[in-house]
């Protein structure tokens, strides 16, 4: 878990202030503030609870929205950034840029702590194809009539 998050953090403290220090001239104490809070709101809300329940492109969409808003949120609070919303906009698409990766590196399941995240994907299709009654394995024609 730790190492997921300190990955994540990195990246994305490169990207934000890429984008909003240099790009939106956001001080670095706030770009590092606001990713602290997109790290901690996307990890354990989009890589924690979604991306094991659902898939990559779900879980990314919600990191957009996640991201966003946090950002939005954050730079609102600062009287110095001019357009809120391109700023965070960019921001969003970049963060998602990365989480789409991230995302595929740890493949939906940490077991790193002991604890692992279920992967009701899998499970659901297991069942699926246990109670396939065309399938030939279970019964056949004659016994659907």
């Amino acid at each position: 878990m730790l190492k997921n998050l300190g990955i994540k953090f990195i990246a994305s403290l490169a990207l934000l202030f890429l984008i909003l220090g240099v790009g939106f001239d956001v001080a670095f104490g706030n770009v590092f503030a606001t990713t602290v809070a997109v790290v901690l709101v996307s990890y354990f809300i989009g890589d924690r609870l979604i991306l094991p329940r659902t898939n990559n492109t779900v879980a990314t969409a919600s990191d957009f929205v996640l991201s966003f808003a946090v950002v939005y949120f954050m730079l609102w609070m600062l009287p110095t950034v001019g357009n809120l919303f391109t700023a965070s906009l960019v921001s969003a698409v970049g963060v998602i840029a990365f989480e789409f990766f991230f995302h595929q590196m740890i493949d939906g399941t940490e077991e790193e702590d002991g604890i692992g995240i279920p992967d009701y994907r899998t499970q659901t299709q297991e069942f699926a194809e246990e109670t396939n009654p065309l399938d030939g394995n279970s019964m056949d024609e004659d016994d659907l009539r």
